[in-house]
């Protein structure tokens, strides 16, 4: 017989050095901080508290409060119609069933609320002070506009477990204590801290990757996040990817014979690694079926227009009509239309489905287990303008079996695959070739500098311009510029000591 496991109802708090925070003494501090204006920013922190979900997401748990306390929009449903951060949806740096097994590290908490569309500002211990850390907190609990999350161990405050992540709620500045709100509610309540012992807890290594802890200052985007594509770095692909990017393809474009773009764009395309398409994704539009019904509401029809306009805006730049053509001739040679298949709707239907269903779950962790039964194209109104495609979809897991509704963007608003031949208008959804396209627009302008042939590189440099783009097109280059800029320091300091890399001089 199986020695049955002891089970645990919370934890005393140590006391001192903490202060509870529903004692008597917390609440003296509460109400003197308050009264000094350094308790601006847990009100909406508690407005959206959340214990952590599973032992070991601490650092998803933080970083949900802390969005959601922004009123940052994830621009994707959580659960039914609503919009809002879950753990269950961070998982853009690090696939969630590794976190549930083996925790998170400090940078790639950061690295999750850059791709959630947040400003991230990160300090490792090394790095800074302890006045640095008073000055930077100051700032953080006296407004609504940026929060402070804590990456300590918890034995400095004499408590059981080892490093651990929460949000900071204030902070009393007469007696020098922070307000930590512990998200692992069923183990410590809120309390209050030392700043003296917080940073002493900050001051620690974390085993896991030989460097500090410390602390990050999570605030709002002032600019847009992207509409149709991301950069994403969920899994081990995108290392290869940025390693071409970023050494590769520089090293390609300094070689002999390079003396028109066809040539350089064929053998471009011929030394991308196989899962280039992996780095840059499109953000779609997920629904189960029945939240749908026969129209798009006006939000839907909002966001996918301007989907659309992005996608209508990448196909009019002359370097998409280069791109694709040398694309298609590239495989041209080839006895089976491996491109074609590759950028089937099918293929796509499938495996987007797939990632849909897994959202709508909240079932991220073991989205590889969900099958795509049967895919369908259907049209529904869109409030007056016409008919819209949607890819509807059955999609099974572990027995069960979910509909799902994916809205396509197309090219040309105006048409729908509905009335017309799906081999002749594949073109109009989202394929490779548009990924290429952004991708080549969202390169570092440096990496063209060296091509030998100075007629070829300023032809080249005036493809890949953004300056004459349209707004909504610029913005969403901008994004992902900024996304892979972050990615390319994240490979070449992979866990470094933990300072963000400097803003890019290229970004707007």
């Amino acid at each position: 017989m199986a020695a049955a496991v002891a089970s645990l109802y919370r934890r005393v708090l140590p006391s001192p050095p903490a202060v509870d925070f529903a004692s008597p003494e917390g609440k003296r501090l509460f109400a003197e901080a308050l009264a000094a204006g350094t308790m601006e920013g847990f009100f909406p922190l508690v407005s959206c508290f959340q214990t952590q979900s599973e032992p070991a997401f601490c650092g998803l748990a933080s970083l949900a409060v802390v969005l959601n306390a922004l009123a940052i929009d994830p621009g994707r449903r959580w659960k039914g119609p609503w919009r809002w951060f879950d753990e269950s949806m961070l998982d853009c740096c690090e696939p969630l069933d590794k976190v549930k097994a083996e925790g998170i590290t400090f940078a790639k908490v950061a690295c999750l609320a850059r791709c959630s569309g947040a400003d991230v500002q990160s300090f490792r211990a090394n790095r800074v002070t302890i006045d640095d850390l008073r000055r930077h907190l100051l700032r953080c609990v006296a407004s609504q506009d940026c929060h402070l999350i804590a990456s300590y161990h918890r034995q400095t405050f004499k408590q059981t477990g080892t490093g651990h992540f929460s949000p900071i709620g204030g902070y009393h500045a007469g007696e020098d204590m922070a307000l930590i709100l512990d998200v692992a509610r069923f183990k410590y309540p809120p309390h209050w801290v030392p700043v003296e012992l917080l940073w002493d807890a900050m001051n620690t290594t974390d085993d896991s990757t030989g460097f500090l802890r410390g602390f990050m200052l999570v605030s709002r985007k002032t600019a847009a996040p992207s509409s149709l594509y991301t950069v994403s770095c969920r899994d081990e692909n995108w290392k290869s990817i940025a390693k071409y990017c970023a050494e590769d393809l520089p090293n390609l474009l300094k070689g002999e014979n390079l003396d028109n773009v066809q040539t350089l764009f064929s053998r471009l395309i011929e030394s991308l690694p196989a899962d280039a398409e992996a780095l840059i994704k499109w953000v779609v539009e997920v629904r189960r079926k029945e939240e749908g019904g026969p129209s798009l509401s006006k939000e839907e029809k909002e966001r996918l227009f301007l989907k659309e306009n992005v996608l209508q805006q990448v196909r009019d730049t002359r370097l998409f009509a280069i791109v694709y053509d040398q694309q298609y001739a590239n495989n041209s040679c080839c006895n089976c239309s491996s491109s074609s298949e590759e950028d089937s709707l099918t293929r796509i239907a499938a495996a987007v489905c797939c990632q849909g269903a897994a959202v709508l779950s909240g079932n991220l962790a073991s989205r590889n287990g969900f099958c795509c039964k049967e895919t369908c194209l259907k049209c529904v109104q869109a409030n007056g303008d016409g008919l819209k495609t949607v890819i509807s979809a059955s999609v099974v897991s572990e027995g069960n079996e979910q509909g799902v509704d994916i809205l396509l963007p197309m090219s040309s608003p105006g048409s729908s695959l509905c009335n017309s031949n799906l081999k002749k208008n594949a073109v109009k959804y989202p394929s490779s070739a548009d990924v290429l396209t952004v991708l080549l627009l969202a390169l570092h302008p440096n990496t063209w500098l060296g091509i030998k042939d100075e007629k070829l590189k300023a032809e080249l440099q005036i493809l890949v311009s953004i300056d004459n783009l349209p707004d909504d097109l610029k913005r969403e280059i901008m994004h992902l510029r900024r996304q892979l800029y972050y990615l390319k320091a994240c490979k070449e300091k992979e866990e470094d000591d933990g300072d963000d890399p400097p803003s890019p001089k290229y970004q707007c």
